[in-house]
């Protein structure tokens, strides 16, 4: 992987010296583990004039979850306990005679910002924008192998929990219980918090679970994740609980269920990120239900369980082969529940088969 690292580093050093940069700082984390394998709490990354160096408050952690440095990236550890990894950095930067550094302002405070100008008096400080999330979008086959692996991991808890009795059991034990098996199955964690929704909660998106017990007749919708080595997958699934499900459960469910079919169909090397959303949102709008529609249909996924692209109506863009997305419509009515159905898929071209589904649990409408 270390040639990786570099040559992700590369490119970001000519982005850099393109816009007239001679060193770059790079302090948020899932940006510093892309480039560097690894983001110990509270490092930071620094493409400097001469060497590129990982600047830690104390030595890297050993556990797999983690990650590892680049082996040929040197890791400098910080003097003193508590001081602040960014400012150390820049400092560095100025040893090197850089006479620019460019950082990430989206993500430093105002007060970080001071302190790096009043550090480094000599460096002009530049924005660094959102270039390395930008380098992040295309995944390579071993970031799309890590998804695929936490992937088969969601769907192995999922679909132990719904081998099990449910009813009587809380929103929030399903919770716990569907986290506790992700990471006995060989997850780093959750990649989200859990959503577990019954009933008159079902299909809310992001819904936090109750003390709300599950009864005969619900709607349950569940959206969990597991992080694999960093990397985050998403899926979303809707059943019907103990009994057949009644007739307007199942015309909810197969409108969503169409909207997301048509979402995944959309999903094409170059397809606009806006006409995926529309190839979704357009079955539900055709059906009435364009009133209080999530303000997405998706987004992408990786280091973090929310990155670009955004399928979203306004968004700007187009899709490129190897991104990873998710395509989760869903439609929530006030005091009756509602339907969610959620995959994470990798953007594939037509001679390559279409978009891989990555998440493969059955989305028929079971009653549990």
């Amino acid at each position: 992987m270390s040639e990786v690292y570099a040559a992700r580093r590369t490119r970001l050093r000519e982005r850099c010296n393109a816009g007239g940069s001679a060193a770059a700082l790079v302090t948020r984390p899932a940006n510093v583990r892309y480039l560097a394998g690894a983001a110990p709490h509270g490092a930071v990354l620094l493409l400097g004039k001469r060497e590129d160096l990982l600047v830690c408050q104390s030595p890297p952690d050993d556990r797999p979850c983690e990650g590892r440095p680049d082996d040929n990236l040197r890791v400098q550890i910080l003097p003193q306990p508590g001081g602040d990894a960014a400012v150390a950095a820049a400092g560095l930067a100025q040893a090197q005679d850089a006479d620019s550094l460019a950082v990430e302002e989206h993500h430093l405070t105002v007060a970080r910002h001071r302190a790096l100008t009043s550090v480094t008096p000599r460096l002009r400080l530049t924005d660094l924008g959102s270039a390395v999330e930008q380098l992040r979008v295309v995944k390579d086959e071993e970031e799309i192998s890590c998804l695929r692996i936490g992937a088969e991991i969601a769907d192995q808890a999922l679909g132990e929990l719904l081998e099990s009795i449910l009813v009587g059991r809380t929103e929030r034990h399903l919770a716990l219980e569907l986290e506790r098996r992700l990471v006995d199955h060989g997850a780093d964690g959750p990649a989200f918090p859990t959503s577990v929704a019954t009933g008159p909660n079902s299909g809310r998106r992001g819904h936090r679970p109750t003390d709300r017990r599950v009864e005969e007749g619900d709607f349950l919708s569940v959206c969990l994740g597991a992080a694999y080595r960093g990397y985050r997958c998403e899926i979303g699934r809707t059943f019907v609980i103990g009994t057949s499900p009644a007739d307007w459960q199942i015309q909810l469910y197969e409108l969503v269920f169409a909207a997301q079919r048509a979402g995944r169909e959309a999903l094409t090397p170059g397809a606009a990120y806006r006409e995926v959303d529309r190839a979704a949102r357009q079955v539900l709008d055709s059906a009435g239900y364009s009133e209080g529609l999530q303000l997405l249909t998706g987004h992408g996924v990786g280091l973090e369980i929310d990155e670009d692209p955004q399928l979203a109506p306004a968004a700007m863009g187009k899709l490129d082969a190897c991104v990873p997305v998710t395509v989760e419509p869903g439609v929530h009515l006030p005091g009756r529940g509602g339907v969610r159905i959620d995959d994470t898929l990798v953007v594939r071209p037509e001679a390559d088969g279409g978009p891989e589904l990555l998440t493969i649990t059955t989305k028929e409408l079971l009653a549990l």
